[in-house]
């Protein structure tokens, strides 16, 4: 059976495209899936990020990385999907038509949302470019604190976009630095089960989305 393609899309940076890339790559890895990696965004942070996990880790053959031109994204992940179980395509922190292969193709779109009102503003973009390419789509909150009124406001208002909201919110942890910069997931090297919880979560939520 052909693979899953997932893709990460959110026109504003710092919204955690990357973060959720890498720690959902391991998370399904570590179920026993193959995962190939896809990475459309110049910046190169999900490359870096890759080779540091070569260097501490070791090859997994279950586990790949690849690049390609964001026109190129439909191509490449239908080429990949082939002989992995799930692909996920990482985007450039931008909106415009380059965004569409990636859209066309994903079979899930996961949409960060970091907890800012600015942040919520640029999804509606990234929204109505899925809604046109009828995309199944999932918005994830990043950066979140729980007890925060702004956490509250902005669950809110990504709710009333009219598109799903995962019940999984990623807290707003040095967990998920400190492993990005190690090649690794954020479950594989929090202190607390926090991390790890969050990341099982919004793993299952995703499954049961593609099954």
């Amino acid at each position: 059976m052909a693979g899953r393609i997932i893709t990460i899309a959110q026109q504003k940076g710092g919204s955690g495209k990357t973060t959720i890339a890498v720690n959902l790559a391991v998370a399904l890895r570590a179920r026993g899936h193959s995962v190939a990696l896809l990475d459309t965004d110049p910046q190169g942070s999900l490359g870096r990020w890759f080779l540091e996990r070569l260097e501490r880790l070791g090859e997994d053959e279950a586990l790949e990385f690849s690049t390609s031109s964001a026109w190129g994204a439909s191509y490449e992940s239908e080429k990949l999907k082939k002989r992995f179980d799930f692909v996920i395509i990482d985007t450039p922190p931008k909106i415009d038509s380059d965004l569409r292969p990636a859209l066309r193709v994903a079979d899930l779109v996961l949409v960060p949302v970091a907890t800012s009102h600015v942040d919520l503003w640029a999804t509606e973009g990234v929204l109505d470019l899925a809604r046109r390419e009828k995309c199944d789509t999932l918005i994830v909150l990043n950066r979140t604190r729980p007890q925060a009124r702004l956490t509250a406001e902005v669950a809110e208002g990504a709710a009333a976009l009219e598109v799903e909201v995962a019940g999984a919110r990623l807290g707003n942890r040095v967990a998920y630095a400190e492993a990005l910069g190690k090649g690794l997931g954020a479950g594989e090297v929090a202190r607390n089960t926090a991390a790890r919880t969050e990341l099982d979560t919004l793993t299952e939520e995703v499954l049961s989305i593609l099954r």
